[in-house]
């Protein structure tokens, strides 16, 4: 007589199994569904790993009955463990989270509203819980709304807290605009990584005077923008209004050059081991790596 093919559904284990934990549900709906059941020697990796979990939980309960908590990873933001220096205790806390308390603000989206909204309350939490620390904006986005940028622009010139910021990966527009607005001396990049700039741009609908105050407001931030990034590059103001007619890409050495940054992050190479510390008379020492900023 063939064997059936009919899966072992949860809520057959629950009608079937209405004393077991969840854990060994689980593992009695996965050994259901094992091609041996349905008569078909083969492995299957489902049933190995319910084999290993419900081993590894009998040795945790060592026999005995028990309702154990199994902390498992979240789907979605990732959680990390973090140390309260004051308290010197241990907690778990997402990722983000964790950056924050360290001073460190991700931008790694487009410039929208809501986002921007949220690197602006944070930006001003961290200086107002201490205005003497560095903040670090770690950026990696392809730019976004021009007004949502701005807001993040001035806001990092009215902050105590001096602010150093690094390029990822890329930094197109507005998001090369705040990288190159970071604190003299404490803005870098990685060797390849990219940075663009380019004009502002818009678009207006309507009457003939509508496109007309349109266009002079766009004019208007267009040179309020290229007037604060030649101070911040220290390019006349003439070269920015050249250059930025088209799109302008650079790599990491010509944004140093340009003075989008101040230097390129790289760690330090190892020493080469002598052999007098490969003989023993004392350990090599590790590599030391330099700090971003």
């Amino acid at each position: 007589m063939a064997a059936s093919t009919t899966l072992y559904l949860p809520s057959k284990v629950n009608s079937a199994h209405p004393s077991l934990s969840f854990a060994s549900k689980v593992y009695v709906g996965l050994r259901a569904q094992s091609p041996n059941s349905f008569g078909v020697k083969m492995s299957n990796l489902n049933v190995e790993f319910s084999d290993k979990v419900y081993k590894s939980i009998e040795r945790c309960r060592n026999g005995k009955a028990t309702r154990g908590c199994i902390t498992m990873m979240p789907i979605g933001t990732p959680r990390v463990p973090y140390r309260n220096h004051a308290e010197g205790t241990w907690q778990w806390v997402d990722m983000w989270n964790a950056l924050y308390r360290e001073r460190i603000i991700y931008i790694g989206d487009d410039l929208k509203a809501e986002f921007s909204n949220q690197i602006l309350a944070t930006m001003l939490y961290l200086d107002m819980v201490d205005d003497s620390k560095k903040l670090y904006l770690y950026i990696s986005g392809p730019g976004g709304d021009l007004t949502p940028g701005l807001a993040i622009y001035d806001t990092m010139k009215s902050l105590k807290s001096p602010i150093g910021t690094h390029c990822l990966s890329y930094a197109y527009a507005m998001a090369a605009f705040i990288l190159a607005a970071g604190e003299k001396g404490s803005r870098s990049i990685f060797p390849l990584s990219s940075v663009a700039l380019e004009a502002p741009d818009g678009e207006a609908f309507g009457q003939a005077d509508d496109i007309r105050n349109e266009a002079t407001e766009l004019v208007r931030v267009r040179d309020y923008l290229f007037k604060e990034l030649a101070q911040n590059t220290g390019q006349p103001l003439e070269k920015i209004y050249k250059d930025l007619n088209l799109v302008k890409y650079f790599d990491a050495e010509e944004a140093v050059e340009y003075g989008i940054v101040d230097r390129i992050a790289r760690p330090p190479r190892a020493k080469p081991t002598t052999l007098k510390e490969v003989t023993g008379d004392r350990e090599p020492e590790a590599p030391k790596y330099g700090e971003v900023f």
